[in-house]
């Protein structure tokens, strides 16, 4: 999806009532609160090799863009921004998809880790800003299919 078309796609499913209610799918993530709704195109990084490279070493990502990291089953999570060239907002969440901690703004190259806490089951990583933007908080709660097996919070 080119950037143009991702960015549409969060402003369409923030500005459109009923739209994040669409069909899963594998390459988008959901996420809603008080707020309102947002949508987000991403990668799926579900194995050690994919969750250890992330978004390290990329010049850029639109804007409408992220990447979703997810885990076998809840557990301790940290991360760092080693490699990475683009500041990010890093999102985590429990295994039903409610976000338990926000890291905005982590700095590109940074090797302090950010510690997402305990019982981490996926992480989704988008451009810094965008969790201040829209008002993405503890207690938003994201749906994907990855959440859907336990029923999830916002199930597909």
């Amino acid at each position: 999806m080119n950037k143009f078309a991702a960015a549409f796609t969060l402003v369409l499913a923030a500005a459109v009532p009923g739209l994040a209610h669409a069909q899963c799918k594998a390459d988008r993530v959901d996420l809603r609160g008080d707020w309102g709704q947002a949508s987000f195109s991403i990668e799926i990084a579900d194995d050690n090799e994919e969750r250890a490279r992330g978004l390290m070493f990329r010049e850029n990502m639109p804007r409408g863009a992220g990447m979703l990291f997810v885990y076998e089953y809840p557990q301790r999570a940290s991360f760092w921004m080693k490699n990475t060239l683009i500041p990010l907002d890093i999102i985590f969440t429990d295994e039903s998809g409610v976000v338990t901690h926000v890291h905005p703004d982590a700095v590109p190259g940074d090797l302090t880790p950010i510690p997402g806490g305990d019982n981490v089951f996926a992480v989704l990583e988008i451009n810094a800003g965008l969790t201040a933007l829209y008002g993405i908080s503890v207690g938003t709660e994201m749906r994907h299919s990855v959440f859907s097996p336990g029923g999830g919070k916002w199930s597909c």
